[in-house]
Order: structure tokens, then C-alpha cells, then sequence
């Protein structure tokens, strides 16, 4: 091979790299000029995302969504998501950014990034007052709803007993409805959701048993997005400054932010 072949080789091969890197780093650009972003939501984790009387996404999050796309200047396409699916919608661009009530942990951090946190989280295990459970240990010979893939699906399967009998479900809708439904002694949630189950239905007489994890909510941003992700975190800082996720998390949660993690 000849050295001015070679060096075209090398040439051609580092354009690639860069039309790679280009390719990389677009969401932020295409959202600024189709003034669209799309941004996936849970629809069945009240407060957080759930269908309104009016059939239309509402909550904690889808509010989060619409603060976001506006500080874009951008039309929010809001794209309904599940637990298990959210953070593929975003690794194969179906979504721009995912805001569903999305924990970090170190194995996602693998393959999406986060921005600083927007909203406080935390997940917990629940059950019927006359059902005694002080410890983990109280949990053996049980059975518990979880929703699959959730955050508290993988935080209970770290301390449960070997003989708690998980139930998992492919949806929150369906994971209150079983455990509502007597189908299970046990519910782990978020304690959201579970104070959303507990006015709905007093007769159950459900309480807090157990802590999974405090685990704040973050938005998802796709490997490479540096530049989204950026912009996302000064549209959170301003938000947090001006007292917008205060009184978001008051409106959805009934308490404040508290100390969030950046």
C-alpha cells in the first residue's frame, strides 16, 4: 500500500469518526428546528402520569414534560411509556427524553445518562394493618404485586427472604388491581401511589411497612446527548431557583422537593 493511499485511508476514516460524532449529538439541534420535542410519560402512575376525566395524560411528570418543552420553545409530543420500555423508547430514539418517573442506579448509568433530579421518590413496601411486618425477615412465606422491571421490583428482590413469593405484573394498573383484589398480601410501590390506593379504596386499610429506597426522579437523556442534557440541566436549575419544582411536587405530591441530588 502505497503512503498517499494510506494517508487517504487514514483521512477518509477520520472523517467518518467525525461524521460519526455529528450523527451523535443531533436531539437538541432537531428539536430547536422542528420545535418538537418528544418526551416519554408514564400514564398509569398517578400522581406522577395517569389519564384525566378529559382521556388526557396528566400528573407530576407530564407537567415536568410541558415545563421542559416550553423552556425549549418547543411543542411537547408526549409519548405514553411503561416501566419495562421507557429507557429503550429512548436508547432507540423513539423518545428525546424520558421523564416517568425514572430512578438512577448504577446499571443504568451504563446506558443512559441523567439529568439532575427534579422531583422527590421513594419506594416502599405496603400491606394491610392487621398484617404484622417490622423487618424483612416478616416478609418470608408471603406474596408480593410489583410492577416488572420497576425500581422496586430490583430493590426487593436484593433483601427479600428466599420464600417471598413475588407476583409481577407488566403495568401499575395491573399490579394495584391484583393487590386491591386480595390477589397478594403485599404491595411494593411508591408511596404515591400507595397514598393514591389508600384514598381510593379506605376499606383495605393499607399503611407503610417497610422502606425499599429513597430515590429521587431524574429525566433520562440518551448516551452521546451531551448538549440536551446540558440544556435540560439549566432548564431544571432555573426551574428549582425560581420555586417551579416546589410548587409542582406541592401541587402532585402534597409536599415539597426537599434536598434533591443535582
Amino acid at each position: 500500500m502505497t503512503s498517499s493511499l494510506s494517508r487517504r485511508l487514514i483521512l477518509l476514516a477520520g472523517l467518518s469518526l467525525l461524521a460519526l460524532g455529528a450523527q451523535a449529538q443531533n436531539a437538541l439541534d432537531t428539536i430547536v428546528k422542528t420545535k418538537t420535542v418528544r418526551i416519554a410519560i408514564p400514564t398509569d402512575y398517578p400522581p406522577y402520569g395517569f389519564v384525566g376525566p378529559d382521556m388526557k395524560p396528566q400528573g407530576l411528570d407530564v407537567a415536568m414534560a410541558e415545563l421542559i418543552a416550553a423552556k425549549l420553545g418547543a411543542k411537547v409530543e408526549l409519548v405514553p411509556v411503561t416501566s419495562a420500555n421507557r429507557i429503550p423508547y429512548l436508547q432507540t430514539k423513539k423518545a428525546d427524553l424520558v421523564i416517568s418517573t425514572l430512578g438512577k442506579n448504577p446499571e443504568r448509568e451504563k446506558v443512559i445518562n441523567f439529568s439532575a433530579a427534579y422531583a422527590p421518590f421513594y419506594q416502599a413496601v405496603f400491606a394491610a394493618k392487621s398484617l404484622s411486618v417490622k423487618s424483612w425477615a416478616d416478609l418470608a412465606g408471603k406474596s408480593v404485586a410489583v410492577t416488572r422491571g420497576a425500581m422496586e421490583d430490583q430493590e426487593l428482590a436484593k433483601v427479600a427472604p428466599a420464600t417471598l413469593e413475588f407476583k409481577r405484573f407488566e403495568d401499575n394498573n395491573a399490579t394495584i388491581a391484583a393487590f386491591a383484589a386480595g390477589q397478594t398480601q403485599l404491595l411494593a410501590t411508591s408511596a404515591a401511589v400507595a397514598g393514591n390506593l389508600m384514598q381510593r379504596n379506605p376499606g383495605l386499610n393499607v399503611e407503610y411497612k417497610l422502606l425499599l429506597k429513597d430515590s429521587p426522579c431524574f429525566v433520562g437523556v440518551a448516551k452521546g446527548e451531551d448538549a440536551l442534557l446540558a440544556k435540560v440541566n439549566a432548564i431544571i436549575a432555573a426551574a428549582k431557583s425560581a420555586g417551579e419544582l416546589e410548587a409542582l411536587s406541592k401541587k402532585w405530591l402534597g409536599r415539597g422537593t426537599g434536598d434533591l441530588p443535582l
